[in-house]
C-alpha cells in the first residue's frame, strides 16, 4: 500500500513540475510570436496579430480533441478490464462454492 501512495505523490509531484515549468516558458499571448524556450513557434505564429492567435486556437483544439480521444480510450480499457475481473471474482466464487460442497461432503 505504502508503494502505491508513493507512487501516486511521485506522479502528483511530477505533474506539478512539469505544470510549473511550461507556465514560465510561455510568452505572454498565444499565438504573440516565438516563445521564451529559444524555438520559433512558426511563420504565422511569429508574425503574431490575427492568424497567430487563430492558429495557436487551432492546434489548443487539435491537442484538446487529442487529449479526449486518448481518455476515451483509457476509459474503454478500464471498462474492458472491470468486466474481465468481475468474470475472474464470479469463476474463483463458483470454485470456492465447489470445493466447499466437496469439502463438507467429505466430511
Amino acid at each position: 500500500m505504502n508503494r502505491i501512495i508513493g507512487n501516486r505523490t511521485t506522479l502528483t509531484n511530477l505533474l506539478i513540475n512539469i505544470n510549473k515549468a511550461s507556465s514560465r516558458n510561455m510568452s505572454g499571448e498565444w499565438g504573440a510570436g516565438s516563445g521564451k524556450g529559444g524555438g520559433s513557434g512558426g511563420s504565422v505564429r511569429d508574425a503574431g496579430g490575427a492568424f497567430g492567435r487563430m492558429e495557436a486556437a487551432r492546434e489548443e483544439e487539435f491537442f484538446r480533441r487529442k487529449q479526449q480521444q486518448e481518455l476515451e480510450k483509457l476509459r474503454q480499457a478500464l471498462d474492458s478490464q472491470r468486466s474481465e475481473l468481475q468474470k475472474q471474482i464470479k469463476e474463483h466464487e463458483a470454485e470456492i462454492e465447489r470445493l466447499r460442497k466437496i469439502q463438507k461432503d467429505g466430511q
